[in-house]
């Protein structure tokens, strides 16, 4: 079994790693994780002694405190003053004391009621669930742990039933809990902002509490609901590193407390800001899904552990392995100036160049001419497309391409006819005048009513048309919440927005499930796991420049699988940047993730358009190396990045080099997890390298001499 009770202690054995709990008067202590442990004997055992100002909630026993056990859960006005991961408020007060009760292991994945969560086969996973309660309170805390026969991964949530006949209101349950033994760690979390997404930063952690979170109603471009902790010495390729992740795409907050005796507390969970949840008589709660990852050795390694994981269960399976269309965008071509003809011109040109698929972006629906009007009015301006939708993609299919197409569903504006119909519907304070973003509001997917009025309409659009590929847009986050018929309700919104969403996309893409969906909010602005268990492609950020995207797909890497991940050819001078690169390095760059082009081809030179040509040519040989191979950072400074992919006998390396050095030698680049004694041949020359040579010696870069320059290097096992 891969989870076993002995005496107080479970055991919860994923691959290669172990979570050890104890049990103890009732309690919950967190005694490992880590590195597999198949025996345990207590020798990390917490010395018992009185610490000063440590509350004891037994007298007799002065060397006991909650404050100074590493804990499962942290309990709020018991003694235990670290930062709690539950409160629930019930009659005058808000303390608990949640005892163990009960456990039961099974067979398979349980699921988080209404959330985003793994799947897996029955034999592959198996779950834990430890029941608390407090008699007191008459509520009832549910941990429920699933481990993972072939993977590294540990994912748990937990549950809050009101077993009594009075309210009670959730103010805080983190979805996981993680203490931690004294030592020196880093903590590496990956934020930015809009065009700059997934910036990693490493800090140093010391006495104090650092915080990361989201108040917007999505996960954010600034931030991102995931965090690895590490010790100092660790690199890409060595040491230990721990990361969690939250399936979940709403508020959230990452909490992690070094306390005065310099233990750490880990957290993660929905941001207790602005949230609460009432509990009537009977009710439970759940909380999102986290996911815990570990590995020895090395960052490199953590990240293909977790790209694993995703793969197997959170992108939805029939897309886990497809290989992604190359594709052309029209927005950046046309922005929202199009009609029939020039949209059936860049098709064409798509066509000759080997491209698979046409997406249609804004601008083909209501009385849509810029930003101003029209969303929540998904009926089909035939006036501006010269004809029906079904005319205009029976049309790119007879060129051979596939068809997407744009939406927002989660938008309205003030000026559509949804908007005059229901201004109820969008969320909004009583009596106090719109905020806006980008001219337009959001829905309130909290209401039901709306939600189910989004599944029809959606749903009979992507019925009655031939669709392949669905780019979804968010672009502005939530305020004036308040549309609850009291504060307690105003409270509940933003999750219930969530739970809304989450019940819409389901049966939006279990219905439709060919089509394959992209997620996107701006860019990267919902960049997390719980959308991806839906869509399994996201845009990871509206700046397409190849040079700023080497810091963006640096620092998605570290967490998700590249197959996740759209990356477009874009028009110089770059719309976003106004920088000037050459195709070939924009090029490169866009192959180490989901090939796409977002230019008017037309525009293109002769030279330019057979450049293209052979690019496609090229990535649909390259595209089971980088879409379903194994991916190593080699090197990522300011000046320099290399990738390499690996899959089956097959090894991709690029470079790129940003500003031009000169009197300097060339950078030797290191390969990873090649066979020592293999010859690899080098497609561009022929040259046969060792294995051995490949990673020790490594492999000189001789790039072009100006700025903004790579290489794309493949090499063969013999």
């Amino acid at each position: 079994m891969k989870i076993i009770k002995e005496g107080p202690l479970f055991y919860l054995h994923s691959k290669n790693m172990t979570m050890i709990i104890e049990e103890h008067s009732g309690y919950l202590f967190m005694k490992y994780i880590g590195r597999q442990v198949k025996q345990y004997h207590q020798s990390n055992a917490v010395v018992m002694k009185d610490h000063a100002f440590s509350g004891n909630p037994y007298p007799e026993c002065r060397e006991f405190s909650l404050d100074t056990q590493r804990m499962l859960i942290g309990q709020h006005g018991l003694g235990d003053f670290r930062q709690p991961s539950v409160r629930i408020q019930h009659g005058n007060n808000d303390v608990t004391d949640f005892r163990y009760v009960s456990h039961e292991i099974k067979a398979g994945v349980l699921v988080s009621q209404g959330l985003p969560s793994p799947y897996s086969q029955a034999e592959d996973a198996t779950t834990l669930s430890i029941t608390l309660a407090d008699t007191v309170a008459e509520l009832e805390l549910i941990i429920h742990f699933t481990v993972y026969n072939t993977s590294d991964a540990i994912t748990t949530f937990s549950e809050v039933r009101n077993v009594g006949k009075e309210r009670a209101v959730i103010h805080q349950l983190q979805s996981v809990m993680l203490d931690l033994p004294k030592d020196d760690y880093d903590l590496i979390t990956f934020q930015g902002a809009y065009a700059r997404e997934k910036t990693v930063r490493r800090h140093t952690l010391n006495q104090g509490i650092f915080r990361v979170s989201s108040n917007r109603g999505a996960s954010g471009h600034a931030q991102t609901p995931a965090a690895i902790l590490t010790h100092p010495t660790t690199t890409d390729d060595y040491g230990e590193a721990l990361a969690i992740q939250l399936i979940y795409s709403g508020n959230f907050e990452l909490i992690c407390q070094q306390s005065q005796l310099n233990d750490v507390r880990l957290s993660l969970g929905i941001n207790h800001e602005n949230f609460s949840w009432t509990l009537e008589a009977g009710q439970q709660f759940n909380s999102p899904v986290a996911l815990i990852n570990y590995s020895s050795k090395g960052l490199n390694d953590l990240s293909q552990t977790s790209h694993e994981f995703i793969t197997q269960h959170i992108i939805p399976e029939q897309f886990a392995k497809t290989a992604r269309p190359i594709l052309v965008n029209n927005w950046e071509a046309t922005y929202f100036d199009f009609n029939r003809d020039k949209l059936l011109d860049i098709a064409e040109r798509a066509s000759e160049l080997g491209i698979e698929l046409f997406v249609l972006d804004d601008g083909w629906f209501g009385q849509r001419k810029d930003d101003n009007s029209s969303l929540g009015d998904w009926q089909v301006n035939e006036e501006k497309i010269q004809g029906t939708l079904a005319e205009l993609i029976a049309q790119v299919k007879g060129k051979g391409l596939q068809f997407g197409l744009w939406f927002e569903p989660e938008m309205i504006s003030e000026d559509s006819d949804l908007y005059r119909t229901h201004p109820e519907w969008a969320i909004q304070l009583p009596e106090r005048p719109h905020t806006y973003s980008r001219n337009q509001l959001v829905l309130n997917f909290a209401n039901p009513e709306v939600v189910n009025y989004m599944k029809k309409l959606l749903d009979d659009l992507l019925s009655r048309h031939e669709i392949d590929y669905v780019k979804w847009d968010m672009n502005r986050n939530i305020t004036n919440i308040g549309n609850g018929q009291d504060y307690a309700g105003s409270m509940m919104q933003t999750h219930q927005y969530m739970l809304g969403l989450y019940s819409l996309v389901e049966y939006l893409t279990t219905k439709h499930d060919h089509i394959l969906f992209e997620s996107c909010s701006g860019g990267g602005g919902r960049n997390d796991l719980g959308m991806m268990r839906y869509f399994p492609q996201v845009w990871s950020s509206d700046n397409t420049d190849a040079i700023s995207r080497l810091q963006i797909q640096h620092g998605s890497s570290y967490l998700h699988p590249v197959i996740s991940m759209g990356a477009h050819v874009s028009a110089v001078p770059n719309h976003q940047m106004n920088r000037i690169t050459d195709l070939k390095t924009r090029a490169d760059v866009a192959m180490m993730g989901n090939l796409g082009y977002e230019l008017d081809l037309n525009l293109l030179t002769d030279e330019e358009k057979q450049a293209v040509k052979e690019q496609v040519t090229r990535y649909k040989i390259l595209r089971p190396i980088v879409q379903f191979g194994q991916q190593y950072r080699l090197m990522h400074t300011a000046n320099e990045t290399a990738v390499q992919f690996t899959y089956e006998q097959r090894v991709l390396l690029t470079y790129v080099k940003v500003l031009s050095t000169y009197e300097d030698m060339e950078t030797t680049v290191k390969l990873k997890g090649l066979e020592e004694d293999s010859l690899y041949c080098l497609e561009e020359t022929d040259q046969l390298y060792s294995g051995a040579e490949l990673m020790y010696a490594g492999l000189t870069m001789d790039t072009p001499r100006g700025d903004f320059q790579s290489l794309q290097l493949l090499l063969t096992k013999v």
